[in-house]
């Protein structure tokens, strides 16, 4: 005789295996938690993906500024471990080690040596995605490229247009602590002299709270 309640219970089961596998995404990403040293190419190749892939899947993020607590998608790679990690855990953004040595011009930050020509010193403001703080123009630099983290505008005839600095000595949430690398690409006009704004991810309201702040620029070579 046909025992019909297992033959349910295993159609159900097997229903239920069904539905489970096709809930995994097969080519799912996964969240890494920067630490300091890392780049996208020992990512790349620590997690072998493709350079190319890494930083189309973080578009958001400047090579130069990665640091340790910053949250990088690993295209096409499944760590649910990881990605569990990194949705509970609260962003947070770790102080840059922050070395300077002005005799040989060189300073050290999140574990990177730079090269520097000088240090200037800057009265700082702050600028978000906003159409109102844009000119119009919508979220794009001088050179027409999407704004992102590292992009300040300045007086090009103090600094000219291109020119990578390290900016120091600011605070803000929406900032790496302490130190980040950013390149002159945008201007304005009420940035004359020896002031920059600093382009923040965020609200227009929330990147208000920077106000101004003096900060030092070191200039790369």
């Amino acid at each position: 005789m046909i025992n019909k309640k297992r033959i349910a219970k295993t159609v159900t089961a097997l229903l239920t295996a069904a539905m489970l596998i096709q809930a995994v995404p097969a080519h799912a990403d996964s969240v890494h938690m920067a630490k300091e040293g890392d780049t996208f190419y020992t990512l790349s190749k620590q997690y072998g993906v493709g350079l190319n892939a890494l930083i189309k899947a973080n578009n958001d993020i400047s090579a130069y500024n990665i640091y340790g607590g910053l949250k990088i998608t690993i295209p096409g790679k499944t760590n649910t471990a990881s990605a569990a990690a990194a949705k509970t855990e609260a962003k947070t953004v770790t102080a840059a080690s922050l070395d300077v040595n002005a005799d040989s011009k060189v300073v050290q930050a999140w574990g990177k040596t730079f090269d520097y020509s000088k240090a200037v010193d800057v009265k700082a403001t702050a600028y978000s995605a906003d159409a109102s703080e844009n000119g119009g123009w919508g979220a794009v630099d001088y050179f027409g490229n999407p704004l992102e983290l590292g992009t300040i505008a300045v007086d090009p005839s103090i600094i000219p247009l291109g020119t990578k600095v390290l900016v120091t000595g600011h605070t803000h949430p929406g900032l790496p602590k302490q130190a980040f690398v950013a390149t002159a690409r945008d201007v304005g006009g009420a940035i004359k002299g020896h002031k920059i704004d600093i382009y923040i991810p965020g609200s227009k309201q929330s990147v208000s709270t920077f106000g101004i702040q003096d900060v030092e620029l070191y200039i790369l070579k």
